[in-house]
């Protein structure tokens, strides 16, 4: 077993945890929860062979079980870093350097360094900037060089809830590439959808994956579509809004080489009894004064029992709402597994209601 960190975005404490455990579980890492602690999710990991995360010229012999953590950190939206644990221990500068003093490192020695302190949300005293240039000198002190540019092997120290989390760093994120994905930079935009990091993080709570088969039956712009594409899902909405259709024709078209728009009601889908891995949807009521309250509640009552009949036994829905839509869920014969509540600004709070399909 490898004892893995996921150093998480402090943008939802349950969401983000929740994205880790979902891609976990899509990509069939066998896993369990260690400790969790204030934007940091601890796992051990069955058969990952951690060694070092090296420049292949370097070290050309890396167990082909980190394609795992390369995949993982493609596809994690709400994660900074994965991280190699190589030791816990209390905040305090001497119980640090104490831990680093007796870590049993695998690097060969003629292999570079770059080490770099996290406080999450200023919960130690200490000075990142004194930690960082003290585990360095135990480093130089065990015959390591320190390379700011282009290090070989990266250290990263972790000091949240009274633990410092030292480790080496596998793989890092890439956010920027969500920020590109920004409604407003895409060819189609139109107001009050989904940033990509959340509708990453949705479809990857889904459990969805390569090959999977994920279903938006409010796909909107295409947002959605657009972030389960971009992971090798197999890739289909519906929307009755021929304009709102064509926009996510054109989104898709230039982030996506295959997928399926249909011009259907959600309430009524053309489509066959348990033909679909996962739905991920963000439905458009609140947004118009034409929806009032009992047109909402046949909306959702038909949508959600057309949703439960195309996904298969064992499928997973991610429904984001402004109001609860469990009762009408588990009318649906849906399980509610959790409910995420996520306060966007004054006017609008988001639920997401993850919802399985028993086998």
């Amino acid at each position: 077993m490898s004892l893995i960190a996921f150093e998480l975005s402090g943008e939802h404490p349950d969401i983000t945890v929740a994205e880790v455990i979902g891609a976990l579980e899509s990509e069939n890492i066998e896993f369990s929860v260690r400790y969790r602690f204030d934007q940091v999710l601890i796992v051990d990991i069955k058969n990952l062979n951690s060694n070092v995360n090296a420049n292949a010229s370097v070290i050309a012999n890396i167990d082909t079980n980190m394609d795992q953590v390369s995949k993982l950190s493609k596809r994690l939206a709400l994660t900074w870093h994965i991280i190699n644990v190589l030791g816990i221990s209390d905040s305090t500068s001497p119980d640090i350097l104490n831990m680093v003093e007796n870590v049993d490192f695998d690097e060969p020695a003629f292999l570079t360094y770059k080490i770099r302190a996290k406080q999450i949300k200023r919960k130690s005293p200490i000075s990142s900037e004194d930690i960082e240039r003290k585990i360095g000198g135990v480093l130089y002190n065990k015959g390591y060089r320190a390379d700011l540019i282009n290090p070989d092997v990266r250290y990263r120290a972790v000091l949240t809830d009274g633990k410092c989390i030292f480790g080496r760093v596998l793989a890092s994120v890439d956010r920027g590439s969500f920020e590109d994905r920004r409604p407003q930079n895409k060819p189609f935009f139109y107001p009050g959808v989904l940033m990509p990091r959340l509708a990453r993080s949705l479809v990857n709570i889904a459990r969805s994956g390569p090959g999977s088969i994920i279903l938006d039956p409010y796909c909107g712009t295409g947002g959605i579509l657009v972030e389960a594409g971009l992971m090798g899902a197999v890739t289909l909405g519906c929307d009755v809004q021929r304009k709102i259709l064509l926009g996510a024709k054109m989104n898709l078209d230039f982030y996506v080489p295959d997928y399926s728009l249909m011009f259907q009601d959600a309430g009524n889908m053309a489509l066959k009894d348990s033909c679909i891995d996962c739905v991920v949807t963000d439905p458009p009521y609140g947004r118009s004064a034409l929806i009032q309250a009992r047109s909402l509640d046949i909306l959702m009552k038909r949508s959600l029992c057309e949703i439960f009949r195309v996904l298969r036994p064992g499928g997973r829905a991610v429904v984001v709402s402004e109001c609860p839509v469990e009762e009408w869920a588990v009318s649906a014969n849906f399980s509610v597994v959790d409910v995420y509540i996520q306060r966007v600004h004054r006017s609008l709070t988001r639920r997401i209601t993850v919802l399985d399909k028993h086998q």
